[in-house]
C-alpha cells in the first residue's frame, strides 16, 4: 500500500504544474503553424506525465494534491490539445466532441455521488490506458504536420491510437457510471469505501 502524504512541493506536483504551464505555449505554437516547436512541447508534456507517475510511485512522493492535480493536468492538456488540433483542422470536431461528452457524463456522475455523500471513485485502469493512448497519438498527428514526408506513416498510427484511446476512455466512463450506480443503491451505512470495493 503506497502512503499518501499531504505534501504540496514534490517533484511530481511540480511536473504537473509545469505541464499546466505548457498548455498555452502549445496552443500558441500550434495556431501559428510552428509545428516542430509545438511537437517538442507536446512530447515534453507527455514525458512529464509519465515521469511524475514513476517518481511518485518509486520515491514515495504520492500526495493528496498530486492525486487531484495529475489527472486534472492530463485532462486539461488533452482538452486543449483537442481544441487546438480541431481548430487547425488536424482532427474533426466530432472527435473532440465525443471526448468532451464522456467528461460531461463523468461530471454528472460526480454530482450524483456527491449528493449521496460520496467522493470521486478511484481512477479506472482503462481510463489510464485511454489517456496513454491519446497522449501518444496526438504527438504523432502533429509529427505528420511538422514533417509531411512521414505523414503517410504517422497519420494512420496516430489516428488508430486516437480512436483506440476514445474507445477506452468511454469504456472506462461507462464502468465508472455503473460502479457509481451500484454504490448509491447500497445503504449508506452498509457501503464499504469506494477505494476498497470498486477499483477493478
Amino acid at each position: 500500500m503506497v502512503a499518501v502524504s499531504s505534501r504540496i512541493l514534490t517533484i511530481p506536483n511540480l511536473l504537473s504544474f509545469f505541464r499546466l504551464l505548457l498548455i498555452p505555449v502549445f496552443l500558441v505554437l500550434l495556431v501559428n503553424a510552428q509545428y516542430v516547436w509545438a511537437l517538442i512541447v507536446l512530447v515534453g508534456s507527455s514525458l512529464t506525465d509519465f515521469v511524475d507517475g514513476y517518481v511518485a510511485r518509486h520515491f514515495n512522493q504520492v500526495s493528496r494534491v498530486g492525486q487531484l492535480l495529475d489527472p486534472a493536468a492530463d485532462r486539461l492538456f488533452i482538452f486543449s490539445t483537442l481544441i487546438g488540433l480541431a481548430w487547425t483542422g488536424f482532427i474533426p470536431w466530432w472527435l473532440a466532441g465525443v471526448i468532451f461528452a464522456r467528461e460531461f457524463l463523468l461530471l454528472i456522475v460526480g454530482v450524483i455521488l456527491a449528493n449521496y455523500g460520496y467522493g470521486p471513485l478511484p481512477v479506472h485502469h482503462l481510463g489510464k490506458m485511454g489517456t496513454f493512448a491519446l497522449l501518444s497519438a496526438m504527438p504523432l498527428l502533429v509529427l505528420g504536420a511538422a514533417f509531411p514526408s512521414i505523414g503517410p506513416v504517422t497519420d494512420p498510427i496516430g489516428w488508430a491510437g486516437a480512436l483506440w484511446g476514445v474507445f477506452l476512455y468511454w469504456w472506462a466512463g461507462v464502468l465508472y457510471a455503473l460502479q457509481a450506480g451500484r454504490l448509491i443503491r447500497i445503504p449508506r451505512d452498509a457501503a464499504v469505501p469506494a477505494s476498497d470495493s470498486l477499483d477493478t
